[in-house]
């Protein structure tokens, strides 16, 4: 029996499907909880959730505490009662925010 060799185009297109199908199966981990909405400024440095602005990927990627354009899950309706040090309010924001100077 004579065996044939994948071309370049198919080893392509099985790499692309391949990336393609891993990328589809992590899209739900980026799905917000109906019970939960994010909270900026009140992640501690490190341990934010996502959005950890310029220089930063993703999860756990914060460089200080309360970082204004980081946010945590928290469960909904308890973000603006939740202490930030660096929030205009004092408390985290359902939307990015300039931090106060310290």
């Amino acid at each position: 029996m004579s065996q044939t060799r994948p071309t370049t185009a198919q080893t392509a297109s099985l790499a692309l499907a391949i990336g393609a199908a891993l990328a589809l199966a992590q899209a739900p981990a980026h799905a917000q909880p109906a019970d939960k909405e994010k909270c900026f400024g009140v992640a501690l440095k490190g341990k934010n959730d996502c959005a950890a602005g310029p220089g930063t990927t993703c999860a756990g990627t914060s460089t200080r505490d309360f970082q204004g354009n980081a946010w945590k899950l928290v469960a909904k309706g308890t973000c603006e009662k939740t202490a930030s040090k660096t929030s205009p309010t004092g408390n985290g924001q359902l939307k990015e925010f300039k931090e106060k100077k310290a």
